[in-house]
């Protein structure tokens, strides 16, 4: 009887190791869904100091292949606010904020600018801090 078992046993064996559809997971969340927009200020390059009387404007690029929806901004030290800026949607939106610095002599003024895409997805917010001399 265990002549005839063994040959059973491998064919057996052999049966079951063939190609099958092997268990997988998908990724948790498609790249770039669970991501806001990339805000960067690009002027100023790096915290700067400005000298009181001179026209500034802080200006910088949000970016999201979703689609922008909205840019908040937040000026800290000058007494001004903005409203936030629609980005209809385009992959790359550019702004301007004018700064002023008349009559701020010895203030630290802090920029900072956030975006939202089409997807509700909030990003992070870039940061400058401007010295006012």
């Amino acid at each position: 009887m265990p002549d005839k078992v063994i040959p059973l046993l491998l064919l057996a064996l052999l049966a079951g190791c063939g190609e099958r559809e092997r268990l997988t997971f998908p990724n948790e969340v498609p790249d770039g869904e669970d991501r806001g927009p990339v805000t960067t200020i690009d002027t100023p390059s790096r915290d700067s100091v400005l000298t009181e009387g001179d026209p500034f404007i802080a200006g910088g690029r949000s970016v999201d292949p979703d689609g922008v929806d909205t840019l908040y901004f937040e000026v800290i030290g000058t007494g001004q606010g903005f409203l936030p800026f629609p980005g209809q949607g385009e992959d790359t939106v550019n702004f301007g904020l004018p700064i002023p610095t008349i009559g701020l002599s010895g203030t630290t003024v802090i920029v900072r600018v956030r975006g939202v895409d089409v997807l509700g997805n909030q990003g992070l917010t870039a940061i400058r801090q401007l010295s006012i001399e």
